[in-house]
């Protein structure tokens, strides 16, 4: 059995806080990242425009490729314990190079999913202000100023954040079995149809939009690895994190989604998303909900977004100090706060680099909506699924070479099947961008150029270090605190 290696003990600077996040911790955190109540409310209605009635099925079926890509991720996870999930687990299975590559795009990727969110802070607290208080603020302002305490709270150590997030999750959660329970007492529409659940219906060739859609709904639950290194407990935590929360978004969502296709009935919820996508659960809040719980839902809105931008710029910048500890990055970033051993110069960077987006975005008064929030979360999500797909094949290479011991479906089928699903999830996601983005050919294929040049400056980098600096270049993806040893140490 390989021996074990501890990759930056608690007194180091830059080593992350030890055994502060446990099962709940971790679980809220992901969630929190994925915000329901703003998918329900602003993303869901955009899966029934496409889906239709089929879409809380949808929900089951993406649930099932993303367990069994977890079973291969969580199995990887023994061997490397690292902040850089991604980019350890893919340098480890297919090389060095194309780690490095993976490792820019994941910072491209939690950056533009972070970055974006503050399109939707500023758009709700916008609406709210306006309805409230009869003022027209500006977009940029609430952005900025959840940018502040985004960046304090970030400061401040993963223990405040999860303590924070934990609190707004059960409020936004809360809220939706509200609605669920009153849709639910009155009867709906009165069609308790199963359809929803029909595997004909579900698998229909025709629901090729929407599976691209619902994908992303699952996107950011693989941070439970990011944050392995201040899991207490070990990879056991970590790894029933990542099923809880799997889990929950499967059997939640599809519930949610299927209380409101009952709300209109299953022959009539894709016209209804198509007759006015915007409110289409708005109005299942205004007509079955008391207007108190309707007022609540839309202050949460505010919350929901506001939890996905700490939780998001939590794992954004862990990736920037993962790097930077390793010196694929400047090693700066590699330090970590000596009382709170929060990240604070990845996390410093990160606030710069949404504060530079944002005042880019208000200056040439560009949408924050149609532009900040679409363009960004697609490409998030373009980088997100090509990660997994990465990892799928990383797991495969690495599993069977090193653990054979693991078992054939831990090494081989579960993630050689999760690779199909997503290659294919992949291949919808860049046949839809123009519905993922709302934009035109030449914004697609700017997003999808900068994902690639995400990869290629990863893999230049990896390689002028192996030319230039081979002590670094030996040293990229190694640091596994509490993991077993790899015994190729370079597999390049």
């Amino acid at each position: 059995m390989p021996g074990h290696v501890t990759g930056s003990p608690a007194n180091r600077p830059d080593a992350l806080a030890g055994n502060v996040m446990g099962t709940k911790d971790l679980v809220f955190t992901v969630l929190a990242a994925l915000a329901p109540l703003t998918l329900i409310v602003a993303v869901a209605p955009l899966h029934f425009l496409k889906g239709g009635a089929a879409v809380p099925g949808g929900y089951l079926v993406a649930g099932v490729v993303m367990a069994l890509f977890a079973v291969g991720f969580m199995t990887m996870s023994r061997y490397v314990r690292n902040a850089g999930a991604f980019y350890a687990t893919i340098a480890r299975g297919l090389g060095k190079p194309t780690g490095s590559g993976a490792a820019v795009l994941a910072v491209a990727a939690y950056n533009a999913l972070q970055i974006s969110t503050y399109g939707a802070l500023g758009v709700y607290a916008n609406t709210t202000f306006a309805k409230y208080f009869h003022l027209d603020v500006p977009w940029y302002v609430f952005a900025l100023i959840g940018l502040v305490f985004v960046a304090w709270l970030g400061y401040r150590g993963i223990h405040t954040s999860a303590r924070i997030l934990g609190i707004l999750l059960v409020l936004e959660t809360a809220v939706l079995v509200v609605l669920a329970v009153y849709v639910l007492v009155k009867g709906g529409s009165g069609d308790w149809s199963a359809v929803s659940f029909s595997p004909a219906a579900v698998l229909d060739p025709g629901n090729g939009a929407m599976f691209a859609l619902v994908a992303g709904a699952f996107m950011g639950f693989e941070a439970t690895a990011i944050f392995s290194e201040e899991a207490r407990g070990g990879i056991r935590t970590v790894r029933r994190a990542t099923y809880i929360a799997v889990a929950f978004i499967a059997v939640f969502y599809a519930f949610i989604t299927w209380v409101i296709v009952l709300a209109y009935g299953p022959a009539k919820i894709a016209a209804a998303a198509e007759a006015d996508p915007v409110n289409l659960v708005v109005t299942v809040f205004d007509t079955y909900v008391p207007a108190p719980i309707v007022e609540v839902m839309n202050i949460l809105l505010l919350t929901s977004a506001f939890a996905a931008l700490l939780a998001l710029h939590n794992a954004a910048n862990r990736y920037f100090f993962a790097l930077g500890r390793e010196g694929l990055l400047p090693q700066v970033l590699g330090r970590t706060h000596p009382r709170t051993k929060a990240p604070w110069a990845a996390g410093l960077l990160q606030t710069a680099v949404a504060a530079v987006v944002v005042a880019v975005f208000a200056a040439f008064g560009l949408d924050p909506y149609l532009g900040l929030l679409l363009w960004g979360s697609t490409l998030g999500f373009l980088g997100i699924i090509t990660l997994w797909a990465l990892c799928s094949l990383a797991v495969i290479r690495f599993l069977r070479r090193e653990a054979p011991e693991a078992g054939l479906f831990r090494t081989t089928i579960a993630p050689g099947l999760s690779f199909a699903a997503l290659a294919v999830v992949l291949f919808l996601v860049l046949t839809n961008l123009p519905l993922l983005t709302g934009a035109g050919t030449v914004t697609n294929v700017l997003i999808v150029g900068v994902a690639a040049v995400a990869v290629v400056v990863g893999v230049v980098r990896a390689l002028y270090l192996r030319a230039r600096s081979p002590r670094l270049y030996g040293g990229l993806a190694q640091t596994s605190v509490d993991g077993p040893r790899d015994l190729a140490a370079d597999n390049a």
